[in-house]
């Protein structure tokens, strides 16, 4: 029998990705999405690439007697990817409890009711904005790097989790974790089937980019010239979103192959490289051959000056490890980004 997992968020962008990697895998995927920041329309992609639908309910994840609904309806549920949160570092500086609500009460309402249906496995979506903004010399992180004040409403909800996840996990529940810190994911589905599409404008800067230099917005801004990098602005590591999403299915097998002894374990999930913003566009431009409208702006709260990650455990310990470039990234969000055009969506 096929083992189940439940995907939270799983129409969104790495959500998506993810299900269609652990389909292949031989999963069985339920989804639960309350689609504030995704499309149904999603599921035909996914149904498309993999000949298989994946069971789907909307449902938000802070709605409690909902959400048990779905326990009940599809055990046995043998593990459970979370992704649903809302994401922008932007929004949540604005909208700081609108992110503490939604991120945090998420992850305690599934977590109290794994032991109740017996589910062993959580994944959780964390990101390297736990590490704040990080001294020079703890560049790149690792996992052991210090956790640093959040700069950003939407970094504390991470940090915050992280902490409830381990808490809860050590209290003595018959469940174990693995934290996955990702750095940013960018890029589509080779088949340029599915990809990202946040809905209303972008808070990302890929599909902003890609937006621009298809004409649909007039300017990309470049929040910063003047941090402390080589050209001024900030500093990244911009992963593959279909290395990511496999990073995703790896952690799932350690813990349901019995492959790891740790209660919570946790991986850096990134390339390992730093790209700054600048960097990025003229790649860009270079393996797309479009030139690319862009100003200099000025600094947006809660941004981080430079970070990228160690990623030597995943590679090691979790048998993982990024395969594409950024040329393979940004080539595949263009791609995506014509077929939006070509189909009449964008």
């Amino acid at each position: 029998m096929k083992k189940r997992i439940l995907v939270t968020g799983g129409t969104g962008f790495i959500g998506s990705h993810t299900s269609v990697e652990l389909i292949e895998s031989g999963y069985d995927v339920v989804i639960v999405d309350n689609l504030s920041n995704s499309n149904i329309e999603v599921l035909n992609g996914i149904e498309e690439i993999t000949h298989v639908r994946p069971a789907f309910e909307q449902v938000d994840c802070t709605d409690m007697p909902a959400l048990e609904l779905v326990f009940q309806k599809y055990q046995p549920i043998d593990g459970i990817i979370h992704f649903a949160a809302s994401k922008a570092v932007g929004e949540s500086v604005k909208e700081p409890l609108k992110y503490y609500r939604n991120n945090t009460v998420s992850t305690i309402n599934l977590l109290e009711l794994m032991p109740k249906y017996g589910v062993k496995a959580f994944i959780f979506s964390s990101s390297c904005t736990v590490y704040g903004q990080p001294d020079s010399d703890n560049l790149p992180v690792r996992e052991t790097s210090p956790r640093k004040d959040a700069e950003s409403p939407y970094g504390n909800t991470k940090k915050i989790d992280e902490d409830i996840v381990t808490d809860f996990c050590n209290s003595g529940a018959p469940i174990q974790a693995i934290l996955l810190r990702y750095f940013n994911p960018i890029g589509a589905h080779p088949t340029a089937i599915i990809g990202e599409l946040p809905n209303g404008v972008p808070a990302n800067l890929i599909p902003y980019l890609t937006q621009t230099a298809i004409g649909i917005r007039e300017c990309l801004s470049v929040f910063g010239d003047d941090y402390d990098t080589p050209d001024g602005s900030c500093i990244r590591d911009y992963i593959y979103v279909v290395d990511l999403a496999k990073a995703h299915v790896a952690a799932v097998e350690r813990i349901l192959e019995g492959k790891s002894s740790e209660k919570v374990d946790i991986f850096n999930i990134g390339t390992g490289n730093g790209v700054s913003v600048l960097e990025l566009i003229h790649t860009f431009e270079r393996c797309t051959g479009v030139k690319l409208n862009y100003k200099i702006a000025g600094r947006r709260a809660g941004d981080i000056e430079k970070v990228w990650g160690n990623v030597d455990k995943a590679n090691q310990v979790l048998g993982w490890k990024a395969t594409h470039t950024l040329e393979d990234a940004l080539s595949s969000a263009w791609k995506w980004q014509l077929k939006l055009r070509e189909d009449g969506i964008m």
